[in-house]
């Protein structure tokens, strides 16, 4: 372990932790010394990864709340400052995603969407503005590459996540002369997660984004935990309002065909 990335005494939250990317990010943090909070509206999942980030010798805490619903989720942020103090990093992952063409898609469906990244996004970001370490701090919101790459059967996710870029940039502005920074990671495919699973339902499919990647595999939630561990610390000191792709050049591929293979998948019917 560097010096750099040794995160002792630190407070990590990660909001949306229980599953997925986020849980291992989590873990990463906790594995580098951190001590470490989830967040996630199951209270049976954060009650696990809770007892799981625990067993291996690490402080943790965690609570339930929805990212749509403010008033709990500033609750549970308020209640979290009171027992750690200040945040040193805060990572915001919560997420929905299914695939669906625009003309299919139903207005509530399109609202859900918007309504956890979009409005989540801001909900987590207005909670815990008042709890950030001044100067120092380091905020991460975890994005998707349909913020800059448009892809058919994702339109509610494109508008969502754009707005998730801009608020991480436009906070940047803002939130910098608080001396806290902020920074969007973009992931690429990554195995094990259930946005993998909806995009690329079989094997099949998998092989063939894996192979759509210019380094040859699907990513790991450790990758991505991996990237945090930089934001967060001082060897970024003067890193904000990046956005930052970590997919092995998955973009720059123009994500593999994905959006063709999602408007494939979709032919045979929509949500």
């Amino acid at each position: 372990m560097t010096l750099e990335l040794d995160f002792s005494g630190k407070t990590v939250v990660v909001v949306g932790g229980t599953s997925g990317i986020n849980r291992g990010v989590a873990e990463c943090f906790a594995a580098h010394g951190a001590r470490v909070a989830v967040a996630s509206r199951d209270p049976g999942k954060v009650d696990a990864t809770v007892a799981a980030i625990e067993s291996a010798g690490v402080e943790a805490a965690g609570f339930a709340a929805d990212v749509r619903d403010y008033d709990a989720l500033e609750a549970g942020i308020h209640e979290l400052h009171v027992r750690w103090g200040e945040f040193d990093v805060v990572i915001s992952g919560a997420a929905g995603n299914f695939p669906a063409l625009a003309q299919n898609l139903s207005v509530n469906g399109f609202k859900s969407v918007v309504d956890i990244d979009l409005r989540g996004t801001f909900h987590v970001m207005k909670a815990v503005f008042p709890c950030l370490k001044k100067p120092g701090a380091s905020v991460i919101n975890i994005s998707a590459p349909q913020a800059f790459i448009p892809m058919q059967a994702q339109i509610h996710v494109c508008a969502a996540k754009a707005g998730v870029d801009m608020i991480t940039r436009t906070l940047a502005l803002e939130w910098g002369g608080h001396g806290v920074r902020i920074n969007s990671i973009v992931p690429g495919p990554i195995d094990g997660t259930e946005g993998m699973a909806r995009l690329a339902p079989d094997p099949e499919t998998a092989a063939r984004t894996a192979a759509g990647v210019p380094l040859g595999r699907l990513g790991t939630p450790r990758d991505i935990g991996m990237a945090c561990l930089f934001l967060g610390s001082d060897l970024a000191a003067y890193v904000s309002g990046v956005i930052l792709p970590v997919d092995g050049g998955w973009a720059q591929n123009n994500c593999g065909g994905m959006s063709d293979h999602l408007a494939m998948l979709m032919s045979g019917g929509d949500r």
